[in-house]
């Protein structure tokens, strides 16, 4: 994908997001994400966070003591403290900017809508699509080694092909299916993905 094409992909998204947190009850937006130990409503507080700029982030690590992880977490749980009317609105503010945190590619914040919405929609039942060519670049990125993913190391002795993309990756054992699977699988949502994968390689997954 191109960088037009990547941020208009990052722009449905949210967009679709800000939907679907339109739509959520008080009992959905406390359900537990596929995220440990974060709420649906933790995961789209982290979500709005995506143009923190360069001083909040660094007042935010410094809050963490220098733990990135930590930063991550604690600021998400702090936005989570706003009402979650808020959310949706904030997403769809988001829609045409190319704004983005410090450092990172034009791919972290592709990857984040796309996972996210999973680990949103999937504990509260919702269907949601994803469009296959954003997914297989998202897993690019994140294959081989893409922090904190490190994807070829905790699936060595595999071989990952998308039955809807021509996507492939690793050496070893097959795992075939829908790049979306693929995805959630090398962003370590084993739980979530191994329901729609197949091939002799599924049983080293575990």
């Amino acid at each position: 994908m191109d960088r037009d094409a990547v941020w208009k992909t990052i722009d449905d998204e949210r967009l679709s997001l800000a939907d679907l947190l339109d739509d959520l009850s008080p009992a959905e937006w406390e359900t537990p994400s596929l995220c440990t130990g974060w709420r649906v409503r933790d995961v789209a507080a982290h979500l709005t966070l995506s143009h923190t700029g360069v001083l909040a982030g660094t007042v935010a690590l410094v809050r963490a003591r220098g733990g990135f992880d930590r930063m991550i977490r604690d600021s998400a749980l702090r936005q989570a403290r706003l009402p979650t009317d808020s959310y949706a609105p904030m997403l769809r503010a988001m829609a045409g900017s190319r704004r983005k945190a410090p450092v990172i590619s034009d791919l972290e914040p592709l990857i984040d809508v796309l996972v996210h919405g999973q680990d949103m929609a999937i504990p509260l039942h919702r269907e949601r699509a994803m469009p296959p060519a954003a997914a297989a670049a998202a897993a690019d990125r994140v294959w081989p080694d893409l922090y904190p993913f490190r994807a070829a190391r905790r699936l060595r002795g595999v071989r990952l092909r998308a039955t809807d993309h021509e996507w492939s990756v690793g050496e070893g054992e097959l795992v075939e299916g829908p790049i979306s699977a693929l995805l959630l699988l090398v962003t370590g949502r084993r739980a979530a993905a191994v329901g729609r994968l197949r091939g002799p390689g599924v049983a080293l997954l575990a």
